[in-house]
């Protein structure tokens, strides 16, 4: 199977992989090839470098869709018989319109909206950007607009922050330790009425975070409590989103060391959680290059191009260095290629293993996306 099969049969498809293999230019790639095969197509990112909104024409990627014009395509050459949308995940904007969404009342909606303890969970909470990711994949799914949602998820080597980000969440708010406090203090009328040691305990709280902190704790958690049925069962739906028949899991990878042991570790957690990935991609894979001719004959070619220009360069060091960069070119290519197949013998011959060449310049426009997508649908084992 190639990635232009899982374009076309699948509603969603979830690029994942750590950082700095290509993640977000595969999910772009992705993005053009099918909106240029017909498809109506939204890419979201979490990746808030300038490189990928300046790669689809744009000046930048905001938190609302925005239409990447078909003459940009045209101008490239790039036929393009769909749509392209793109936005940047707005982590902040995506936690308060679930806010709005759970909330029993504009009055409560607004509390939390306000609430400082709030302001630091929708905005700094470890999980948080993970979980939004998936809350906004959730809601644009069901988007009429779209048949087609390209995700390019955080960077992360452990699995188990993409996966458990919507338990992880709503463990962290409604920890135990959390709803002792929001009992503690909605049982009592002060401190008081409370227990010797719950009341030294606060009391000793307070003068580190004044009694003003305790309260908006104590308000946050005690408005998330009338949330928590709704917001557990969201997150729930949102979990299960990531199982369903319509989502396809690429992993990016590249082919050095650290990175192909990051994939495959990767690919056993997804499968530890039920979910088959359906292909893997591995970018800037350099080639095993093979001499084209012997020394001798290597430099007699190199002294007849040197007469014919006129220059008087020794052919014989500048051979001796060209054999030198081939040496090193050689080293890479048994690099890249031993971490392939490291690679497929880890995750088996069942997960389609798709290798793209490393290039020569950056991938910086629509063109150039699209020729990086076409490596996309060739043949497993072909470079």
């Amino acid at each position: 199977m190639d990635l232009a099969t899982v374009l076309d049969s699948h509603r969603v498809v979830v690029c994942v992989g750590s950082g700095g293999v290509g993640k977000t230019t595969t999910s772009a790639a992705l993005a053009v090839r099918a909106a240029a095969q017909g498809r109506r197509v939204l890419c979201l990112t979490i990746d808030p470098a300038r490189r990928l909104a300046q790669s689809l024409g744009l000046s930048e990627l905001r938190g609302a869709e925005q239409a990447v014009p078909a003459a940009l395509f045209a101008a490239q050459g790039v036929p393009c018989k769909g749509t392209l949308s793109a936005m940047m995940l707005d982590m902040k904007h995506t936690f308060d319109e679930l806010v709005a969404r759970t909330a029993s009342s504009p009055q409560q909606r607004d509390r939390i909206l306000r609430n400082r303890i709030y302001q630091y969970v929708s905005t700094s909470l470890a999980g948080t950007q993970e979980y939004m990711a998936m809350e906004k994949l959730h809601a644009v799914r069901r988007d009429a607009r779209f048949d087609l949602i390209v995700l390019d998820t955080p960077p992360t080597t452990n699995a188990l922050d993409f996966l458990d980000a919507p338990q992880k969440l709503v463990g962290a708010i409604d920890s135990p330790v959390m709803r002792w406090f929001v009992e503690t203090l909605e049982s009592s009328r002060g401190l008081s009425l409370m227990g010797r040691g719950t009341a030294f305990v606060l009391k000793g709280l307070s003068r580190f975070t004044g009694v003003e902190f305790l309260e908006q704790v104590g308000q946050f958690v005690g408005e998330l409590n009338d949330l928590f049925g709704g917001f557990r069962e969201r997150a729930k739906a949102v979990y299960d989103d990531l199982k369903g028949k319509d989502v396809a899991f690429v992993i990016v990878t590249s082919p050095s060391p650290l990175t192909v042991a990051e994939a495959v570790y990767f690919t056993r957690k997804l499968r530890d959680y039920g979910i088959e990935p359906k292909a893997m991609v591995v970018n800037r894979v350099h080639p095993l290059l093979v001499p084209v001719a012997s020394a001798d004959e290597g430099i007699a070619h190199l002294e007849q191009l040197l007469r014919a220009r006129g220059d008087s360069a020794d052919a014989r060091s500048l051979w001796a260095k060209l054999d030198t960069a081939l040496h090193d070119d050689q080293a890479l290519g048994r690099r890249d290629q031993e971490g392939v197949r490291r690679l497929r013998r880890a995750v088996g011959a069942q997960l389609p293993v798709l290798e793209v060449p490393a290039f020569e310049r950056d991938v910086h426009d629509i063109g150039a996306l699209a020729q990086l997508s076409s490596h996309f649908v060739r043949s497993e084992g072909q470079a």
